[in-house]
């Protein structure tokens, strides 16, 4: 085991220890006076002893500390130094400071209970008041660094505490800002795809049929549709961009669809699909004047408008029914069934995220959605495919007293 490297503020500290008290003995300067049973020379023993202590104050604490207690116990037999008495107390203070936590809560009581013990055995053998002095100066080299250690300690492991709160608190609120940004940003995505794909696919179905099929009554109806949705589609993504931009300039945000535009939706899809030879019938059998959470109304119509683009692009001709109902007020049910299967002519291609987007909206409200193909109610009659959601409405009736 490689020996510790010291601390070069420690090397410091041993150094000018060092130092002074050699300047101290040459000087005669004694702590025990003429009457000590050893000669001056032994002085320097504790004196260089404890001055090499100092170098592993860090580094091995509690080593230091049973070496120097020896150490400084065999200065009382010589003249003594009043440095090897102040080097003791800085190695008892860091023994508390850098040592495990079991040394620094176990020395303070320790030195205390030695402190005691020494000013009382001294009152019993030289029953003199002088003999108050023997403890003082015990308990000011021992339990008084000891206690300053375990003080300093306790405020580092309060400061170090403190500071990793901070920084767990920097940590969570930065996960907390990159969920809202994943969030705001699938919100976005799921916006953006709701408002604009319904208009992209019809331009998509009758730009190829237009292409395909040399009729011009066929070619000017295909035009006529793209030129609408084209308009309609670039008025939503004006809306979209007035909501993203912090002012929209002199155009307010536009208000949230809600399902009293189920009828203009439905229509606007026979219009899209007149080409595929698909039919789309609108079943609104909601309780009348009762009031949805915006946030419900939102995803019940985002829902429908995803749907009905879906079999747009991918239906064979049918009838689309939508079929929209709360019963008993507790939860609104968005049943969307077209015809299941392969249908010649064109289609427009899909990406999938369609599916997603209406997921992930009946996921935010606690919701229930399933979304594939399916028997007719009929047997014999072939596939549907159904798209069902089923969004709780929160009841927001005060309670009875």
């Amino acid at each position: 085991m490689p020996f510790p490297r010291p601390h070069r503020d420690d090397v410091l500290i041993a150094a000018v220890c060092l130092l002074g008290g050699l300047l101290l003995w040459s000087l005669g300067v004694h702590t025990n006076g003429p009457y000590a049973p050893l000669p001056s020379w032994v002085t320097l023993v504790p004196l260089v002893a404890l001055a090499g202590l100092e170098l592993l104050r860090r580094t091995m604490p509690r080593t230091t500390l049973i070496a120097g207690t020896a150490a400084v116990v065999v200065d009382p037999f010589t003249p003594g130094s009043i440095v090897s008495l102040l080097m003791f107390a800085d190695i008892v203070y860091a023994a508390v400071v850098y040592g495990p936590p079991a040394s620094a809560r176990r020395i303070p009581v320790t030195t205390g209970m030695i402190t005691l013990a020494v000013t009382i055995g001294f009152l019993a053998w030289l029953r003199e008041p002088s003999a108050l002095l023997i403890g003082l100066v015990t308990g000011l080299v021992s339990f008084g660094p000891a206690t300053t250690g375990a003080i300093v300690r306790n405020h580092r492991e309060a400061a170090e505490a403190a500071r990793l709160r901070a920084e767990q608190t920097a940590l969570l609120a930065e996960m907390d800002r990159t969920q809202a940004v994943v969030a705001e940003r699938a919100r976005m995505a799921r916006e953006l795809h709701d408002m604009v794909a319904n208009h992209l696919s019809a331009i998509a179905i009758h730009s190829t049929a237009a292409l395909s099929l040399d009729d011009a009554a066929t070619t000017r109806q295909a035009l006529t549709v793209i030129r609408e949705n084209s308009v309609e589609g670039l008025a939503e993504m004006r809306r979209l961009i007035g909501l993203l931009r912090d002012s929209s300039g002199d155009a307010e945000p536009a208000a949230a669809p809600t399902l009293a535009g189920l009828d203009a939706l439905v229509e606007q899809a026979r219009t899209n699909g007149a080409s595929s030879g698909l039919t789309f019938t609108l079943h609104d059998v909601r309780e009348r004047g009762a009031r949805l959470p915006a946030p419900v109304e939102l995803a019940a119509y985002r829902i429908v408008q995803e749907s009905l683009t879906n079999a747009i692009k991918h239906a064979e001709e049918g009838e689309v029914l939508v079929e929209v109902s709360n019963d008993g007020g507790c939860a609104l049910t968005v049943t969307v069934t077209s015809p299941f299967g392969r249908r010649p002519g064109p289609r427009a291609p899909g990406s999938g995220a369609g599916l997603v987007g209406m997921q992930e909206r009946v996921a935010l409200l606690d919701g229930t959605f399933e979304a594939g193909p399916a028997a007719w109610p009929a047997p014999g009659t072939g596939k549907i495919w159904r798209v069902r959601a089923e969004l709780p409405v929160p009841d927001d009736k005060e309670p009875s007293a």
